[in-house]
């Protein structure tokens, strides 16, 4: 019943003193002009259903293949719009980011598409697959501490050095309006769900896609998904007040990060809540998608149909839309294959 009374609320109730809500720092028009400007640089990924999972949970499922993305993942979106809203001048040393992975792989495939280098501060607990993905697209990896704070010092360092552009994985408006886009395309592909499941790390995606719902469809209700062992989102949520989480521990890699200022302060106006689920929620999700959709996801794409596991649904939401992050994992350690 509390999710489901926090999932209504406007947003003079999020901010009581305030006459008017606060002035966001993306705006619809952004993500149209996002659109247009990635367009050349990624796919229109598809809606996967199934009768099965629609059966066992008992409402009808949506799944958003962003698997099936440029580099295995929907950063693909944010990096091209980052990268291709530089002017020359600002590009002309190339780009710098810190990242696990994925968007490590999104911005170096986007400065391969531009003709400029692409610098990626990556921790030393990255996925094997995904350093090898950036690697092969022509990104320069330094490694470092798998601390937020290290990642942050040791890309500064890098940008000193370089001259390069920093394009944070997630805290940046442009990269917002082009994760924003993976939404506006999913809302015109199924205009009739009622609710909305993005995974939440840095933000970047739920952020982008609470502005793409709010313009698309005012009454869908948007929700964020997290482990519950990198909750910095949900506490920073119930709090009103960002709560970083300076050592997260999970398998989903991608979702380590803590919630960045700039995403906060939308998710706090635009998103109906914010779930945790638990490492073998997750681990059980990742597996039954690959088993019944018959795709590769990683286990950060896994957390929207773990929530489904342990029962986290509003009871009136029955046309369900879930963004399935990415497909880039280690197929020599799969967690199942994992003995204990």
């Amino acid at each position: 019943a509390l999710a489901i009374r926090r999932c209504r609320r406007q947003p003079q109730d999020l901010y009581p003193l305030m006459t008017t809500p606060p002035v966001l720092p993306i705006a619809p028009d952004d993500i149209d002009a996002a659109r247009k400007r990635i367009a050349p640089f990624v796919s229109v990924t598809p809606i996967m259903t199934s009768q099965v999972l629609d059966e066992r949970f008992g409402v009808a499922l949506h799944f958003k293949c962003e698997n099936f993305q440029k580099i295995g993942a929907f950063k693909a979106r944010g990096a091209h719009n980052a990268v291709f809203s530089l002017t020359d001048a600002e590009a002309s040393r190339g780009v710098i980011t810190h990242s696990s992975g994925n968007h490590a792989a999104a911005l170096a495939l986007a400065a391969r598409n531009r003709g400029i280098p692409a610098y990626v501060v990556m921790p030393s607990n990255s996925s094997p697959a995904k350093i090898a993905s950036v690697r092969r697209l022509g990104g320069i990896i330094t490694f470092c501490e798998p601390a937020t704070a290290a990642r942050e010092a040791t890309a500064e360092a890098v940008r000193a050095k370089t001259g390069a552009a920093l394009v944070h994985p997630f805290d940046d408006p442009r990269v917002i309006a082009g994760q924003g886009t993976c939404a506006r395309e999913f809302l015109e592909q199924v205009p009739t769900l009622d609710g909305l499941y993005a995974p939440l790390g840095g933000g970047g995606l739920l952020a982008g896609t609470a502005i793409a719902a709010r313009e698309n469809q005012p009454r869908l209700r948007v929700f964020g998904i997290e482990p519950a062992g990198a909750d910095d989102g949900f506490r920073s949520f119930q709090t009103g007040q960002r709560q970083p989480q300076p050592h997260p521990h999970t398998i989903a890699d991608g979702l380590r990060t803590a919630v960045g200022e700039v995403n906060f302060l939308i998710l706090r106006s635009l998103v109906s809540d914010i779930f945790t689920v638990e490492e073998a929620s997750i681990v059980a999700a990742m597996r039954l998608i690959w088993e019944v959709l018959k795709i590769v996801v990683e286990p950060s794409s896994a957390v929207v149909l773990a929530a489904l596991l342990e029962g986290k649904r509003p009871a009136d939401c029955r046309r369900l839309g879930l963004i399935l992050s990415g497909g880039n994992v280690d197929l020599d350690a799969l967690p199942w294959m994992v003995k204990a």
